[in-house]
């Protein structure tokens, strides 16, 4: 029409395969959705739309975003597009894989526990989680509900915090989204770091740690330091729990989560059932695939009556020891690397 439609008008943007768009197929990387056309879009679709984007296509993802490697896809592995002898990352593999390659100017991920930075990382562009609750779950397709968050793969931080803006606000048809106002995140790339406190974690810096990682590690820091930021020592003295923690939380929530999905309401249904019981176990067999089935399991282990308070129940408490140690820190550094 000629007019300007915002911010990202014209920009083109791929889309996790976990964000629902009005009559495209949102596959979630499963069989057990593969065929499934959403009649509604998602907060974060219908945000970068109205930005002016062009959305250019769904990108890859593990299964059901379970996963590191972008490996698990019922519709085969993403490759790293600097080497594809190596994997791309994941669960968001595919956003990072398809920015790293040019084929999107930017890409809007999701992070459980590292879906967008990790993949970023390994695909050398800039990833970003947002605060939980900043971006809205609305049409974002389940994994862990109080872990899960929307956020920018891009080239550059300055796209990372244009696309930010895009996508941040709150939605009523999200209880979780913050109800304040999203500041204009660009604003922040004109200041410099001379005199910012930055925490290092000693917890970080294990034996046996890779010599590249460590290496890599330091010469950021010193960077850091050059640049102006005062680096500050300081200690999350309950870090050494926060993996085991993150897989009991994040498998009970899936577990919960996926028993949606049972051949009835929408998605993949058995052909060879004789019973409805038949069809509930044939479905939720033949539809997921190992790692998903694994990850169920676990979670429904830990939410059992015989288990409950040993597992879940703990994990949440120690998740409340994990977060006290960041509070503390956060009143003595501006940012922690």
């Amino acid at each position: 029409s000629g007019s300007y439609r915002g911010p990202l008008h014209g920009i083109p943007i791929g889309l996790k395969d976990i964000f629902v768009m009005k009559g495209v197929p949102a596959t979630c990387g499963s069989k057990m959705l593969e065929n499934f056309l959403p009649p509604y879009d998602a907060t974060v679709t219908k945000k970068i739309l109205d930005a002016g984007a062009v959305v250019v296509g769904k990108n890859n993802m593990d299964e059901f975003a379970m996963g590191s490697s972008t490996e698990s896809s019922y519709f085969g592995p993403t490759k790293n597009p600097w080497d594809t002898g190596r994997v791309p990352g994941g669960s968001s593999g595919g956003s990072a894989a398809a920015t790293a390659a040019s084929l999107c100017l930017g890409s809007i991920g999701t992070d459980t526990g590292g879906s967008i930075r990790q993949p970023a990382s390994f695909c050398g562009v800039v990833g970003m989680k947002p605060t939980y609750g900043r971006v809205s779950r609305f049409g974002m397709i389940a994994f862990a509900s109080s872990l899960d968050q929307a956020g920018p793969i891009t080239k550059t931080v300055e796209d990372t915090a244009i696309i930010l803006n895009a996508i941040s606000g709150h939605d009523p048809m999200d209880s979780t989204c913050v109800n304040t106002k999203a500041p204009d995140y660009t604003l922040s790339l004109r200041d410099d770091i001379k005199g910012v406190k930055v925490g290092v974690p000693k917890e970080y810096f294990i034996p046996g740690m890779d010599r590249e990682v460590e290496e890599a590690s330091k010469k950021a820091i010193a960077l850091v330091e050059d640049l102006g930021g005062e680096i500050v020592e300081i200690s999350l003295p309950h870090t050494e729990y926060a993996v085991v923690t993150y897989y009991i939380i994040a498998p009970s929530e899936a577990s919960s989560n996926l028993a949606r999905y049972d051949g009835v309401r929408y998605g993949y249904r058995t052909a060879n059932a004789e019973t409805l019981r038949d069809m509930y176990f044939k479905t939720r067999a033949e539809g997921f695939g190992s790692e998903v089935k694994r990850r169920i399991m676990l979670g429904t282990y830990a939410l059992s009556a015989g288990y409950y308070d040993a597992y879940y129940l703990k994990a949440q408490k120690v998740r409340t020891l994990i977060k006290k140690d960041f509070d503390d820190a956060f009143k003595k550094v501006d940012v922690i690397m």
